[in-house]
């Protein structure tokens, strides 16, 4: 662990005029805040702190940054509070405190919640400056390098899953590849020990047996080029077991079948090197088509530029080569780190696009298991690049359509996309693109994002949009069917309705807009009585006095029960008055009333049937309807219409299926009788909205 002098001293050597005295009270206040607080490895827990910030010392990063690290665990894990921090080490570094946080109200939420949430602050804090991740980033590198110690293995595991998830990716996008390297072997070894463990024995067993192979290449290398008047530094290595283990996953063979285990990095003087020393290794051995990637020219979003090719060596051996200059290996092995160093005021270029989307994916996401997935779709790397007509270039995954194309050059075109041309052709929406595909998105100001392109987008940034879109366009037909309701409800009280009536009640429901009351009264989660008492208070009063079938809504009576026998209407049949109907009665249970014809009779058997049939006052009961309607505006709104036209309630509405140009619907409607339900039954098929309607 650092002392405090060794970590002041490190500050200083790049920075002279670092602030010594808030660096010493940080770290005396980490040490005086933790305590005799301990880590899962015994050692006192203001080490983690203290070797965090010395992490941030080797990326040279500002004063802010380093007191951060040191402090990143106190409002969490002690009595200390922002507050304190802020009173202590001023606004920035309380700001900086407070992104890397995590919630305290969080701890006792279910996993995926906690784990939603804490992702969403910590989205937002590091949009708001990237220091935020830099030291987090530190921080989960640091307890992967002790993870060891924790003794549940559940606890590893889950803890390595969500940094092969979330936190290696991060890096990446942000070109911290050592930091990202190592995260993944470390995450690799406790999500698959067994294939950590062989892939690392035959890589032991190559090392033993190559007999300085890797050396002998790196050497031929070297000589073309100092041949050709090209001075480098070549090294070489074997590729780390997760690289190996992701390419037999992913072409599905065996670790003798990788072929392309050895890497090489050659390290030009400036980029014209570069292409000159590509040419030689070109001309010298046979380069792999297809394998040749210019990234100098067109860099990775996170800024990485490098030349990647691969060759065959020999007779049959194949090696991969970067190519790039000593300024490049700096910034590709630290990213954004790295820039820092020398422009710590200025936000990087490239930061901002990707972390915009971050920041549309968590306003747009709707539940905890959205956000993580959206989000990691986000963050993963394996890219391709795309142009507009215009030739502004876009990196997408591997995969993506021209619906993720739109989305990434804005979220307004990506929802307005009726079509597209691709290389000049019209081309369907759910073509995956090609490196280098010129994509030109035809749109329409009355389209909306379908449901059904969910099973083709592969960006996040593009599913989190249409899950919102068509989330609000259900809520908005949802709502007009409200409307049509309320209208009813508003004809049953004692007062005509308006506009401050109105107002009154959504504050007594503690509602904010009319949409809001229409909502839920179409999606049946507020009851009519409810509103009718927000409307004009008392006036339910009256009802109070009325037998308990009529405060149900059910003015049901049934003969041939015993007087005082309990019954209820089976859900699987909904009968209502006119059906005929029998009876079941179980040992110890009331009676279940059920329609003669229906099929679920068989499952009772052995119960007493009972001859049933409607008594004289038999007026309501909840018929089901399954309704299918088209997939087009108004729909919904029209078959509300004919519910509110027939004076029937509508208790509960569900979507069950969408196959587009098709919605179906289950429908449970108070109605008086058969007839009644018929009728409703006959407008709803008569209707150009609906595809069909049949009783459940």
């Amino acid at each position: 662990m650092l002392r405090q002098y060794e970590l002041v001293e490190r500050v200083k050597e790049y920075d002279p005029d670092a602030d010594e005295a808030m660096l010493n009270r940080a770290y005396v206040y980490t040490v005086q805040k933790h305590g005799t607080q301990t880590r899962a490895s015994g050692d006192p827990y203001f080490s983690h702190p203290v070797e965090v910030a010395g992490l941030m010392t080797d990326l040279k990063l500002d004063q802010e940054t380093i007191a951060t690290a040191l402090l990143h665990d106190t409002v969490e894990d002690t009595l200390a509070t922002i507050e304190d921090i802020e009173a202590n080490f001023g606004t920035d570094v309380a700001r900086l405190v407070d992104g890397v946080t995590k919630l305290s109200k969080i701890e006792q939420m279910p996993e995926n919640e906690r784990a939603a949430e804490n992702l969403r602050k910590f989205l937002l804090a590091m949009s708001e400056d990237i220091r935020v991740l830099l030291v987090k980033l530190g921080d989960r590198l640091h307890n992967m390098r002790t993870l060891h110690f924790i003794k549940k293995p559940e606890k590893r595991q889950r803890i390595a899953r969500e940094t092969m998830d979330i936190y290696a990716p991060l890096a990446e996008r942000i070109g911290m590849y050592e930091y990202m390297r190592e995260m993944q072997m470390l995450a690799f070894e406790q999500i698959e020990p067994e294939a950590f463990k062989t892939i690392t024995q035959r890589l032991d067993q190559i090392r033993n047996e190559d007999g300085g192979q890797v050396d002998a290449i790196a050497l031929d290398m070297k000589h073309a080029l100092a041949e050709a008047g090209i001075t480098t530094e070549v090294s070489g290595r074997e590729k780390h077991p997760y690289s190996i283990w992701r390419k037999m996953a992913e072409r599905h063979v065996s670790f003798e079948q990788v072929t392309d285990i050895m890497a090489f990095r050659i390290i030009c003087e400036d980029v014209s090197d570069c292409y000159r020393a590509l040419g030689v290794l070109h001309t010298t051995w046979q380069f792999l088509p297809g394998k040749f990637k210019d990234y100098i020219s067109t860099p990775k979003n996170n800024g990485y530029r490098s030349l990647h090719t691969s060759l065959i060596y020999g007779k049959s051996m194949r090696v991969e080569v970067q190519i790039r200059t000593r300024e490049m290996h700096r910034l590709n092995e630290f990213g954004l780190a790295a820039h820092w160093a020398y422009k710590q005021h200025d936000r990087p270029d490239g930061e901002v696009g990707w972390l915009r989307d971050l920041i549309e994916i968590v306003d747009a996401s709707h539940d905890p298991d959205e956000l993580l997935e959206h989000t990691r779709m986000a963050i993963y790397q394996d890219r391709i690049f795309a142009f507009t007509p215009k030739g502004a270039l876009f990196q997408l995954p591997k995969g993506a359509t021209p619906v993720d194309f739109a989305f990434a050059v804005h979220t307004d075109l990506g929802a307005q996309t009726v079509g597209a041309k691709i290389n000049g052709r019209h081309m369907p929406l759910r073509t995956q693109l090609n490196n280098g595909d010129v994509v030109e998105i035809i749109k329409s100001d009355q389209a909306d994002p379908q449901m059904s392109w969910l099973g083709f987008v592969v960006t996040g940034k593009a599913r989190a949009a249409i899950r919102r879109a068509v989330r609000l366009k259900e809520r908005a037909e949802v709502a007009e069917i409200g409307k049509k309701l309320f209208d009813e409800i508003a004809l049953r009280v004692p007062a005509k309705i308006g506009k401050k009536a109105l107002r009154e009640a959504l504050k007594r429901l503690e509602m904010e807009e009319d949409e809001d009351l229409f909502y839920a009264i179409g999606a049946a989660k507020i009851e009519d009585r409810t509103v009718m008492e927000a409307l004009v208070p008392g006036c339910t009063a009256e009802l109070e006095n009325e037998p308990d079938w009529a405060k149900s809504g059910k003015a049901l009576s049934i003969r041939g029960l015993t007087p005082g026998v309990g019954f209820q209407l089976a859900e699987c049949c909904h009968p209502v008055p006119g059906d005929r109907i029998v009876g079941l009665r179980k040992p110890g249970e009331g009676v279940e009333v059920h329609t003669i014809d229906c099929s679920r009779l068989a499952s009772g058997i052995d119960s007493d049937w009972l001859d049933l049939s409607w008594g004289k006052r038999s007026r309501g009961a909840v018929g089901r309807l399954r309704v299918t309607l088209y997939d087009r505006p108004g729909t919904l709104a029209e078959m509300a219409g004919i519910f509110a036209q027939n004076h029937v309630n509508v208790t509960s509405l569900e979507q069950t299926q969408l196959d587009h140009p098709f919605t179906t619907y289950e429908i449970d409607l108070e109605v008086q009788d058969v007839p009644h339900l018929t009728r409703i039954l006959s407008a709803l098929r008569a209707s150009d909205s609906v595809a069909q309607a049949e009783r459940v």
